[in-house]
């Protein structure tokens, strides 16, 4: 069979001891290779041991059969805790109060964390609305009438939701909003 040195089988040696190649198939194509043909229950004993001939570790062999067990089990569709006594029934899962977390003062933090975080701040003149073929018409000094009035209060967007108004100012050449009204957030 197989060198002195090397603990695997070729191939063709394989397939002679499982019985499913003939005497022309084997390198050899000796009687004697077909008389070394194993059965199913010398094929299971060659794989039950290791090394020298020794059994396999009984802690292998154990968690073997919890394994063949557990399968069994599922596939007959018998209850859990037949399978397993130590697992629990499924439960449907309790989402945490985020009251709880914002009561709690520890969990807070506190407003200078969020010092670095950007944000996208917005001051909106008015809207209107045109068709596109107004759009297309338009050039350079075209005007653009708009929804608000001159002098009413602009409205100050944050990440796109209103969050105060304000008045147009101009301030050194420049057109500021000074905040007249910030508005409650609503969630």
């Amino acid at each position: 069979m197989a060198d002195q040195d090397d603990d695997l089988l070729r191939p063709d040696e394989i397939e002679a001891l499982l019985g499913g190649a003939d005497e022309t198939d084997t390198p050899s194509g000796s009687a004697d290779d077909a008389s070394q043909q194993l059965d199913p229950n010398e094929i299971e004993d060659l794989l039950g041991q290791t090394g020298e001939g020794s059994a396999t570790d009984p802690k292998t062999e154990q968690l073997l059969d919890q394994a063949e067990a557990d399968l069994a089990a599922a596939l007959s569709g018998s209850g859990r805790s037949e399978r397993h006594p130590n697992a629990h029934e499924a439960q449907p899962y309790q989402m945490q109060s985020f009251d709880k977390a914002a009561n709690n003062s520890k969990a807070a933090l506190p407003l200078t964390f969020l010092q670095d975080v950007e944000l996208d701040l917005r001051i909106e003149l008015g809207r209107t609305e045109l068709l596109i073929e107004d759009i297309v018409k338009l050039r350079e000094g075209s005007v653009v009438p708009l929804d608000k009035l001159a002098g009413d209060p602009v409205d100050i967007l944050v990440n796109g939701r209103l969050v105060a108004r304000g008045e147009v100012l101009v301030l050194n050449d420049n057109f500021c909003v000074r905040v007249a009204e910030i508005l409650s957030p609503s969630f």
